[in-house]
């Protein structure tokens, strides 16, 4: 086991000098301060005055139980931990440590392992318990719509300044659902033509044969049904950004066009042959790995590097830590006060399943988990139960490696689609597939399709 950096303070109780011998020895090597104590006496003094993360205690202690110790412990510092340990292992004796609030019940003996694990459980629910706190107790760190402490996402908050103070393009990557086109109004507002507009477009959203007419707009009678002249987005943002989400998913052909507004700052719209300037700005975004696809000869190189001036990477929810409470705290908030309620609380397993889930569909998965939860959840608090089944523990999902690989894909298909309430272009995108493969697999499955 690696050395615990932030050097987590254990005191460990036993009336065993042997024993706390070892057990300081085992633990300090493993990078933890250790203080010991061969009475609850002695412990209490320790405790009065170090601040601990963590008690070990023994169930046998001379005149004062450990059992005692474990309830001092929890009724009186609420940011230590409490684990027992005994010689004397009985079904009773593990039950009423629970019951008394001890995280963890180890019987002697143990290997060097088994405590060492015990430990490192017993701590990571004591740091979900604090950051729950924080989360709660602190004002939301808002940075121009995004919420968020994390050092990862206080990094793209730099970025997002210095990309608002220029006027060059931006490409800005991620995973869907993890607020790319936030990214990109943080930049336009954020920046010196913030009064001008900002148009998005989804360019996996508008069919290929109406894209260039949406875009660069059309002249009467350039096509069937070309009834009147009508601008496009990039007339739409002149003096401001136009912001192309999904980028990856433009034709070779339009990637050309794109190509020749970016040079030559002007626009032909579809049946003319008369170019307009236009001073627009052009912010781009994708969930694919855009320079993969130039090798692939899926993607222009030229263009690539004509977006790629700048990057901005948003990071998946899963690495961003704590802000994984700031956040469910902030849309339980938001819901309630849409219901006129008060917000629930989270229990500490609760806060715990919410960090240890994956979130597939980042940050858009955990708004629509939460919004749920308010909707649905009768109590004043959210436990386990409450959470989808895909963040529960199931035994089923743990019994040996008996089902096929399509049975696995097949559930994490499935997964994946609930997780985004059914929308099969994220879910796509989340799989990196497109829609048709989508399909072809949830029919192979008996999942609906359509």
């Amino acid at each position: 086991m690696s050395s615990s950096p932030a050097k987590e303070r254990i005191l460990v109780v036993d009336d065993c000098p042997t024993t706390l011998e070892v057990l300081q020895r085992n633990l300090a090597a493993a990078g933890y301060q250790v203080f010991t104590a061969l009475s609850v006496a002695e412990a209490l003094e320790i405790l009065e005055g170090t601040t601990l993360d963590l008690v070990i205690t023994d169930l046998k202690l001379p005149k004062v139980s450990g059992l005692d110790m474990v309830r001092h412990v929890r009724e009186n510092f609420k940011d230590t931990e409490v684990m027992m340990i005994t010689g004397y292992p009985s079904i009773e004796g593990a039950v009423n440590a629970v019951k008394t609030g001890a995280e963890e019940f180890l019987p002697k003996p143990f290997t060097d392992e088994e405590l060492l694990s015990a430990v490192q459980r017993v701590l990571d629910k004591l740091k979900i318990r604090k950051s729950g706190r924080r989360a709660l107790d602190q004002v939301v760190a808002v940075h121009r719509g995004f919420i968020g402490n994390s050092e990862v996402m206080r990094k793209v908050f730099v970025a997002i300044g210095k990309a608002a103070s220029t006027s060059a393009t931006v490409l800005i990557t991620g995973e869907s659902g993890t607020g790319k086109e936030l990214a990109a109004r943080a930049i336009h507002y954020g920046g010196a033509c913030s009064s001008a507009p900002f148009v998005p477009v989804n360019c996996g959203g508008i069919p290929e044969a109406l894209l260039e007419s949406e875009l660069f707009g059309h002249v009467k009678g350039a096509f069937t049904g070309a009834l009147e002249s009508r601008a496009g987005f990039f007339h739409a943002a002149d003096g401001g950004t136009v912001f192309l989400d999904e980028v990856s998913d433009m034709s070779l052909a339009m990637q050309v066009k794109l190509l020749r507004v970016l040079e030559d700052k002007e626009v032909c719209m579809v049946g003319s042959s008369r170019p307009r300037k236009v001073d627009v700005r052009i912010l781009a975004a994708t969930n694919k790995d855009l320079h993969g696809l130039v090798k692939k000869g899926l993607f222009r190189e030229d263009l690539f590097y004509r977006l790629n001036v700048i990057t901005i990477f948003i990071p998946p929810l899963r690495e961003r830590g704590d802000d994984i409470l700031l956040l469910a705290r902030h849309f339980a908030g938001q819901f309630a006060a849409e219901l006129g309620q008060s917000p629930p609380r989270f229990s500490d397993e609760a806060l715990q399943s919410l960090t240890s889930y994956n979130w597939p569909g980042n940050v858009r998965e955990l708004m629509n988990v939460i919004q749920r939860l308010v909707v649905m959840t009768d109590g004043e608090v959210i436990e386990v139960p409450d959470l989808p089944s895909l963040m529960r523990f199931s035994a089923l999902r743990t019994t040996g490696l008996t089902r096929t690989l399509a049975e696995v894909e097949g559930e994490y298909v499935g997964n994946v689609l609930a997780s985004v309430d059914g929308n099969k272009t994220r879910a796509a995108a989340i799989l990196g597939i497109d829609r048709k493969t989508l399909r072809e697999k949830l029919r192979k499955t008996g999942k609906p399709s359509s």
